[in-house]
């Protein structure tokens, strides 16, 4: 039986690249204690350790993981996804809508023809939502890093509560039936059906594509987690510990609506978001706070608030706003209180 390379090629790299992994954070200490010769704790050298240890694993974590995951949405085309969605009302259409979020390849751009999509299938509007809540907040990228960053209990409580927002908020504006608040021209257009045929893939093909999902993410993503290290690196060394938990500590009581009136207007996604989470919680700030910082700023970010008033009325992207950004409050608090 003969094994093509491109299955065989990961197999046989996978031991290199957990040896590199594991041994990361002595390699980092030789370089900059012998090789560079800096002295230890002083701002400086304590900046730089961050960053030349930060930016390979998460650069690491990134390849392997959106490898396999590239592999894993070639089963789940946007086209299966809005068929999967047909028929399905209600709490039941919420949950499998948030769930598919987080599987199917979606970015800003692709918001508009994703909802136009939705619509005309019929899928109703508190579903749609549901979707376009999860898919960019509770991505791979987003998941990676939280875990190679804090370890997999916050990565899971950050993909739990995230459904949850997604499938809350979907729900509650599907019972508030606003379809009243979308631009009238959505219901009049009619996209077709694409008349493609779905190809069926052969697993060597399905490799192929996790290589390419490799080449073009990372390809994308990796200049902002540089410049999110890079941030975190100046935070580590520079920012003063009692200010940070002074500002977005669990005594501040204004801290977590203030961390979402912050992130709205930013824009960034979790590949530079996190790192500088990351750092905020070591310097004082509390979990529930940075996660709420965090989530404003990827699933309200202000250029997909742009893009969507093409399709939705103001009142409804602010209703949206206001029902996912109470939602991530909610969860802010409740963190900050069990944690």
């Amino acid at each position: 039986m003969k094994i093509n390379r491109k299955i065989l090629i990961p197999l046989l790299l996978l031991p290199v690249w957990f040896a590199i992994y594991h041994y990361l954070q002595p390699l980092t200490d030789q370089f900059i204690d012998n090789v560079l010769g800096l002295e230890k704790g002083k701002h400086l050298t304590e900046a730089l350790r961050f960053f030349v240890f930060e930016f390979p694993k998460v650069m690491l974590l990134l390849t392997l993981i959106i490898f396999f995951v590239g592999i894993i949405r070639t089963y789940f085309t946007p086209e299966r996804t809005r068929k999967a969605l047909e028929g399905k009302k209600t709490f039941t259409g919420n949950v499998m809508a948030a769930l598919l979020g987080i599987v199917t390849p979606f970015c800003s751009c692709s918001a508009i023809p994703l909802f136009l999509g939705f619509v005309e299938s019929g899928v109703p509007l508190g579903v749609t939502f549901s979707f376009l809540i999860a898919a960019p907040m509770i991505n791979e990228v987003a998941i990676i890093l939280l875990y190679g960053m804090f370890g997999w209990q916050v990565a899971a409580i950050y993909v739990g509560t995230g459904l949850a927002i997604a499938i809350l908020a979907g729900w509650v504006i599907g019972l508030l039936k606003l379809e009243k608040w979308v631009e009238p021209w959505v219901y009049k257009t009619h996209l077709g059906e694409s008349g493609v045929q779905e190809e069926k893939l052969s697993f060597a093909n399905r490799i192929n594509l996790g290589y390419e999902a490799v080449k073009e993410i990372v390809g994308k993503v990796w200049i902002y987690v540089a410049l999110g290290i890079l941030v975190g690196a100046g935070a580590h060394g520079y920012v003063p510990e009692d200010f940070m938990a002074s500002l977005m500590g669990k005594s501040a009581w204004y801290s977590i609506p203030l961390s979402i009136v912050i992130g709205i207007p930013l824009y960034s996604n979790a590949a530079g978001i996190v790192p500088i989470v990351s750092v905020l919680i070591e310097k004082g700030a509390s979990l529930g706070t940075a996660l709420a910082f965090m989530m404003s700023v990827i699933a309200l970010s202000l250029p997909e608030m742009i893009i969507l008033r093409k399709v939705l009325k103001l009142p409804l992207i602010l209703t949206f706003i206001g029902i996912v950004g109470t939602g991530i409050m909610i969860v802010g608090y409740l963190f900050n209180y069990f944690f």
